[in-house]
């Protein structure tokens, strides 16, 4: 019993017009859902990931309209990392998004100022890559890399950690896929939760595994929710040790429960449970669209 790396990453943006802007339109990624958050339905729940919207490719966002920028500070993860496929992918990315280029990456704000940085691939993994008409495919995103958080002392965490299957470094690789997890010394300011922090990093776990993972959780004195389900997976959330919030989210059913693959993230969809909702929903939720420049590609 594995975790296959990342499943997802969940931010919180105060913007959805100019988030569906940056990541399907700069970043070039594919809107692959555009749901409510299933605990406060009010709000967005935007998803983008490859085409297929496979886990290990998926960054989501809730959205709180102005909500004030956050910050990053211990127990939250404060970078996220991204594939590419080569030192020209980077040079791509730095001119495209106005990176700063460092030693084998790049460094990308978000227009909130999530940090995310782009690393060249030497994974093996198979690449998760979307369409975009202004991004060459050798140049697409591929994929989650993995995740740096915030600790003031890692060894808060190393014996959770290697206990659900992370190596040393930290990895977790499963049979198909596989991401990284570094901490980083804490800043002296706390973290204030907010637009452009993330909320919390999911890993991928087959669905026959699930209660297994949360007996695991509690066998290493965890807390473990029950098991949730969100429609499109589900889902055990619990704290590890240095604060940061983790999910163990399934692989199937997939998002393509309610939409054909070709209609992913085209229209405003809802869990059953939320459908009778629908026109109080619609009523309080902004309009986003993709932009013009994905809508060409089909995404």
């Amino acid at each position: 019993m594995r975790l296959e790396g990342i499943h997802h990453v969940t931010a919180i943006t105060g913007d959805a017009r100019g988030n569906v802007e940056f990541y399907a339109g700069v970043l070039g990624l594919r809107l692959v859902k555009k749901t409510v958050n299933q605990d406060d339905p009010t709000v967005y729940h935007l998803f983008y990931a490859d085409e297929a919207g496979s886990a290990g490719a998926d960054i989501t966002f809730f959205e709180y309209p102005g909500a004030r920028p956050g910050r990053a500070g211990a127990g939250m993860v404060h970078r996220v990392v991204f594939r590419v496929a080569s030192e020209e992918a980077l040079d791509f990315w730095e001119k495209r998004a106005g990176g700063e280029r460092g030693l084998g990456s790049v460094r990308i704000d978000d227009p909130e100022g999530l940090a995310l940085e782009l690393v060249v691939d030497g994974s093996g993994d198979a690449p998760l890559s979307a369409v975009h008409p202004e991004i060459p495919a050798a140049f697409a995103l591929r994929g989650f890399a993995g995740a740096r958080a915030y600790t003031p002392d890692q060894g808060l965490s190393a014996a959770f950690l290697y206990g659900l299957g992370f190596t040393p470094g930290w990895e977790c690789r499963g049979e198909q896929r596989g991401s990284f997890y570094v901490y980083d010394e804490a800043p002296p300011e706390r973290g204030v939760p907010g637009a452009g922090t993330v909320h919390h990093i999911a890993w991928a776990s087959q669905l026959e595994d699930h209660e297994a993972w949360r007996e695991r959780v509690l066998s290493l004195g965890g807390r473990p929710s029950p098991v949730i389900d969100r429609f499109y997976f589900r889902s055990i959330y619990f704290r590890e040790p240095s604060g940061v919030l983790f999910e163990i989210a399934t692989d199937p059913p997939g998002f393509t429960v309610d939409e054909s693959a070709e209609e992913l993230g085209t229209r405003l969809v809802l869990p059953p449970q939320l459908e009778e909702f629908r026109a109080t929903l619609v009523g309080v939720l902004p309009s986003i669209r993709l932009p013009k420049t994905t809508e060409l590609s089909g995404a």
